[in-house]
């Protein structure tokens, strides 16, 4: 098996189709992509496990669900915990909405290895809330049951509420929704997060490294648009 094949087998316990068909039709592409991504996705300012989060946050937001299952097995082989994940799952109900949400709960369906049939396509905010605690059983349900009592009163403040500390530090959430608008190209706005990052002591280094595993997951001009924000 090449370094490639293995590489991936490793992170994934399988070798994903598309793997195994750049690797047949163009190794050498792979191995100079295996050592892109290598690089990358090493412990840095942020961990390999905060990195695989981050990309299953921002896969989340932008509605594609491959990416964001591949990454939610990684993050999960690397010891993210239930509670950590759902934290990093709500956050792009700020850029999405339910419809993000929707998509996120593939993602907790993935690290509990169970399909839920519960949530409908038109099921409600409330409805995605209860039914993500439901799943996570003995798990610590403290902050999404926090936010489930938010919505139920109408707080206005309930996306406020989202960014607050908990599992999941108000900086590594601040630096997913600055990956958000990255990965959609929508530079301006994430350079907004980016400003509001380094105000709460976000560093450089882990904005270059949200640049950086951004343009895995949606090409260099994922880059473009980080650089410009970048001192």
């Amino acid at each position: 098996m090449s370094d490639g094949l293995a590489y991936f087998k490793n992170i994934y316990d399988v070798v994903p189709d598309w793997v195994q068909k750049m690797h047949d039709y163009h190794a050498d592409a792979l191995s100079h992509y295996t050592a892109l991504r290598s690089d990358i996705m090493k412990d840095g300012s942020l961990s390999t496990k905060e990195k695989d989060l981050l990309l299953v946050g921002m896969n989340a937001a932008r509605l594609y669900e491959r990416s964001m299952v591949y990454h939610t097995k990684s993050a999960m082989n690397q010891g993210a915990t239930i509670p950590e994940l759902v934290e990093y799952l709500l956050i792009p109900y700020v850029y999405n909405g339910e419809e993000a949400l929707k998509i996120a709960f593939k993602s907790l369906e993935c690290a509990l290895s169970f399909e839920d049939g519960a949530v409908t396509e038109d099921g409600s905010l409330e409805e995605i809330l209860i039914r993500m605690i439901q799943l996570m059983r003995n798990e610590d349900t403290s902050f999404i049951e926090k936010l489930l009592e938010s919505v139920r009163a109408g707080d206005p403040m309930f996306v406020e509420n989202l960014f607050k500390e908990g599992i999941v530090s108000s900086k590594l959430k601040y630096i997913l929704m600055a990956g958000i608008y990255t990965v959609e190209l929508q530079g301006g706005a994430a350079g907004k997060w980016i400003d509001a990052g380094r105000e709460i002591g976000v560093s450089e280094e882990e904005l270059v490294e949200m640049g950086l595993i951004s343009m895995l997951t949606a090409g260099i001009p994922a880059w473009f648009e980080t650089s410009d924000s970048l001192l």
